[in-house]
């Protein structure tokens, strides 16, 4: 099942973050998660399963550019390639087509998942090596809406 994020997930959301460091994340990068969810979040979404949750992600905005954003995606790590990353990510495009004047969704992702998003129909744009820390490069990716 896939809802909206609300508060009381934070602590079941940055476990299942922890579960993906350091394979997909930097341990440093928990502290950006917290501010997110607590200061930054718009539309945020969980993926679970009989009260375990399996995946997260969100989608921020930029009015002004036209743009969306997809932000801080991961899916438990024991379920990866099950297609829950697919289902969270169409479930969030097709929350990005019900709004109005936005044209372009971009992501920034790393070299260990930026081939996920080629398939979900990405495109890449910029690479910036060791962008988070060292070995964790930045790969910029846009899509059309």
């Amino acid at each position: 099942m896939i809802r909206r994020y609300n508060t009381k997930d934070q602590n079941k959301i940055i476990q299942l973050f922890k579960l993906n460091v350091p394979m997909y994340f930097h341990p440093k990068e928990e502290m950006d998660l917290v501010h997110y969810l607590e200061n930054e979040i718009e539309d945020y979404f969980v993926f679970e399963n009989n009260n375990e949750f399996l995946g997260a992600g969100g989608i921020n905005y930029e009015h002004e550019n036209q743009t969306t954003i997809i932000s801080w995606d991961f899916i438990h790590p024991l379920h990866h390639k099950k297609g829950i990353g697919s289902q969270l990510m169409q479930h969030r495009l097709e929350h990005i087509q019900s709004k109005k004047d936005l044209y372009s969704i971009r992501v920034r992702t790393t070299q260990l998942t930026y081939k996920f998003y080629e398939k979900m129909g990405f495109k890449l744009k910029e690479i910036q090596f060791d962008y988070w820390e060292k070995d964790f490069h930045l790969y910029l990716m846009t899509r059309s809406i």
